[in-house]
């Protein structure tokens, strides 16, 4: 428990201090908003700082937090220090970044953001990279609930049933005006998966279930199997710690918000927010099961969902559990709509189409749609690894353009720093995991352990050559 608590204070004591830090060194000021200088009423809609948060947690918080924190929390206690620091210094700083930088740019959507700061061949690789990672996000955010929904309806009310009912969720909320569904629906789930997330914690202590405590002796890998720490535990707790899938939300809601100084309560507090309910499945999981063989164990026999919804039904009771269980369902839904929806933004960015029109509208979606209900047809485990490396890769090229960003806008060296560092440690990451996984190239560790070094440091002296001259004295770009 103590472990479990200073985690928490450790990640408010972040976002008060280092928040407030990225926060000065972007420089938010009262520059009219996209959503203020020309309201469209169906994707640029002006709305309160606290709806705006609640929907992008919402957005931001699917399955990821919870099913990633779970299979995370089989390497041991040693989890916590990635979801805290992770979520601290890289994925709040990767979420407000991207938030940001897209009101400087008129809302423009992920890839036009790469596109500029990185160079015109990113940004074609960009959208199309993004795309397909909405479609798979839509894919695996209709899957997993639908999985849930069924343990808890008669059984004529199956996994395909729900499946279908979920798809006919997003047209909706993809087609209708931000704040018609969404911007009413987000507000409630929000309330209902923050308080759950407690009642789980408080379930556990009260029917006796210790926490797991970071300790020299835990602090190793406790992985049954032996899997290494690195690069898996970072590729598997992604949306909890860091997640690229994020730099597609933000800048949704960076058409929606009022003001500039709404920033970091909304992308970094929202990316906070989004860690404690990581922080509090990870300790769930070991907690109930006892130890990270039998949490294994439960997951191999009875998958995620079955998972939570063991932990729900068994810590708060019928009742309880049924809610808790809404709650987590409500995550990946509210997830999967957005997905898609940011899929849609980022083909109209793409190909210029206007989408004040619904036929227009329903044009980009249609297809979009399609394509993820035909991936539900998958394998959920081989669909959810393609998500993941391709999510924490996003991650590494948007915290690429975000240090790209502050290089430009004149911005000291130590301050662009603060997003080439983590995007060094993530390059890393991802081409360490790709050199060495099933879905990969399935080299030894003896060499894909060096070789992703090798490609860390080469990301890195290529920034500093690259920016090299503008800190000898060469002028600022100033921002738009």
């Amino acid at each position: 428990m103590i472990t479990f608590l200073c985690a928490i204070a450790v990640l408010l004591v972040g976002y008060a201090l280092y928040g407030r830090l990225i926060e000065r060194v972007f420089g938010p000021d009262d520059r009219p908003t996209p959503a203020t200088a020309h309201p469209d009423g169906v994707d640029f809609v002006p709305m309160k700082t606290w709806r705006v948060f609640l929907i992008q947690l919402l957005n931001i918080a699917g399955t990821g937090p919870i099913f990633g924190a779970l299979s995370g929390a089989i390497f041991g206690p040693v989890v916590f220090l990635w979801i805290v620091f992770g979520s601290i210094l890289g994925g709040a700083v990767h979420d407000y970044m991207s938030g940001m930088i897209s009101l400087r740019l008129d809302g423009a959507s992920l890839s036009e953001i790469v596109g500029t700061y990185l160079g015109a061949a990113a940004k074609q690789v960009m959208r199309v990279f993004s795309v397909i990672l909405l479609v798979l996000v839509g894919a695996v955010f209709t899957t997993s609930p639908a999985a849930l929904l069924a343990r808890l309806t008669p059984s004529w009310m199956n996994a395909t049933f729900w499946t279908v009912v979920i798809l006919c969720y997003y047209l909706l909320a993809t087609l209708l005006p931000i704040d018609k569904l969404i911007g009413k629906l987000y507000p409630v789930f929000g309330a209902v998966l923050m308080v759950m997330a407690v009642g789980i914690i408080g379930g556990l202590v009260v029917s006796g279930h210790p926490l797991p405590e970071l300790t020299p002796s835990s602090l190793t890998n406790l992985h049954p199997d032996g899997t290494p720490v690195w690069p898996y535990m970072f590729i598997t707790v992604a949306c909890g710690a860091i997640s690229g899938f994020h730099g597609t939300q933000s800048p949704m809601m960076a058409r929606c918000m009022r003001t500039e100084r709404e920033g970091r309560r909304v992308f970094y507090g929202a990316m906070i927010a989004e860690s404690v309910i990581a922080l509090v499945w990870a300790a769930a999981g070991v907690a109930f099961y006892q130890t990270t063989g039998e949490l294994q164990a439960a997951i191999d026999s009875l998958g995620q969902s079955g998972v939570v919804y063991d932990i729900a039904i068994s810590t708060l009771g019928l009742v309880g559990g049924a809610l808790a269980v809404v709650g987590v369902v409500a995550c990946p839904i509210s997830t999967g709509d957005t997905a898609l929806r940011s899929a849609r933004l980022t083909i109209a960015d793409w190909f210029h189409i206007d989408q004040s029109t619904l036929v227009k509208r329903v044009a980009v979606t249609l297809p979009l749609l399609a394509a993820s209900a035909l991936l539900t047809q998958l394998d959920f485990t081989v669909v959810w690894r393609y998500f993941s490396w391709s999510n924490q890769t996003l991650a590494m090229i948007t915290l690429w353009a975000a240090a790209m960003y502050l290089v430009r806008h004149g911005r000291k060296r130590w301050h662009c720093l603060l997003c080439a560092l983590p995007a060094v440690f993530m390059s890393g990451v991802c081409s360490t995991y790709i050199l060495m996984a099933e879905e990969g190239f399935r080299l030894p560790l003896a060499v894909s352990y060096p070789a992703g070094a090798v490609f860390a440091l080469v990301c890195a002296v290529v920034f500093c050559v690259a920016t090299g001259r503008r800190w000898a004295g060469q002028s600022p770009v100033s921002p738009r």
